[in-house]
């Protein structure tokens, strides 16, 4: 597969054994969420393929919650990561979220995803009328750390907060000094 040709999509029932065949890999990793999915569930996908189109239009949020656009990164028909990306930013997504959220397919990690999925997640914030946007990662994710600063992120600062193993970094990247 090659990683310049990948391309972000909205979430669609088409996709629906690809996004179930990448769900199984994070849950056979441990993992209890998906970095980047948003509102997607596998229990009810289509509906909330549904939801996922309407919280991008600020329809039906739940309690607490911005609207977002949710994408899945597709190369060959293959769903290899997901995003997510906040319109705005709430108080928890000020510390703990920010813009832009994702998350590669365990299987195609430290492939080059990671680097594509971000810049193809600020050029849809940017069209979306974003002129900056805030990324966290924790402080031992150092892939997350080397794809944020290749985009451009600098580093604002790294908060602790009571519940987490370690600090939070948060990145902001001015996305007026990006060209489409």
């Amino acid at each position: 597969m090659c990683v310049e040709n990948t391309k972000l999509v909205e979430p669609t029932v088409e996709l629906k054994g690809e996004f179930l065949a990448m769900a199984n890999e994070f849950k056979a990793e441990g993992s209890d969420t998906m970095n980047g999915v948003g509102s997607i569930e596998i229990d009810n996908f289509e509906n909330s393929i549904i939801h996922a189109k309407n919280h991008s239009r600020g329809i039906d949020l739940p309690q607490g919650w911005v609207p977002a656009s949710t994408f899945w990164l597709v190369s060959n028909n293959q769903i290899v990561g997901s995003c997510n990306i906040r319109h705005q930013l709430n108080e928890f997504l000020e510390n703990y979220g920010g813009h832009v959220g994702y998350g590669i397919r365990p299987s195609q990690r430290q492939k080059g995803y990671g680097m594509r999925i971000l810049k193809l997640s600020l050029e849809k914030a940017k069209q979306l009328g974003l002129e900056r946007v805030l990324i966290t990662c924790d402080d031992d994710n150092i892939a997350s750390i080397i794809i944020i600063e290749t985009n451009g992120g600098k580093l604002e600062d790294k908060i602790m907060d009571e519940g987490h193993k370690v600090p939070t970094r948060r990145y902001w990247i001015d996305l007026r000094l990006r060209e489409t």
